[in-house]
């Protein structure tokens, strides 16, 4: 199965792909919102090329578990790209991606962080289920 993981951000989203027949996932891109407006025509034209199916959105938790200041706004995202694309989204606990993508980068020096910290919610979601 092809899935699609997006690492939200007002300013920008990572994007990555995988696949559950070979159990491996790649940073596909990073999409710059304008003026804090989500990027819509990108991530359609992501959709159509890769035709996932199943979408996951990192859903960002405090460290206790609690919903963070940004999860109504991820909520809006996901609710419209679970309506606009009718592919099922599911939601994968981001906590520490990021971090995680960082320190994965270090030696790199990439701007592909958001991609990764994607490629990290399809690992994570791979290695459960």
């Amino acid at each position: 199965m092809q899935i699609l993981s997006f690492d939200f951000g007002t300013k920008k989203i990572g994007v990555a792909v995988g696949q559950t027949k070979t159990r491996t996932s790649s940073p596909l891109e990073v999409i710059f919102n304008k003026n804090n407006v989500t990027n819509w025509s990108k991530i359609h034209s992501i959709v159509e090329e890769w035709r996932p199916e199943l979408i996951l959105v990192g859903k960002p938790l405090n460290m206790d578990g609690t919903d963070s200041d940004i999860m109504k706004t991820v909520n809006i995202f996901f609710e419209k790209l679970n309506k606009i694309t009718n592919i099922p989204c599911e939601y994968v606990d981001e906590r520490l991606t990021s971090f995680e993508a960082r320190q994965n980068l270090l030696e790199i020096k990439t701007d592909l962080v958001d991609a990764h910290a994607a490629k990290i919610l399809i690992d994570h979601w791979l290695s459960e289920n």
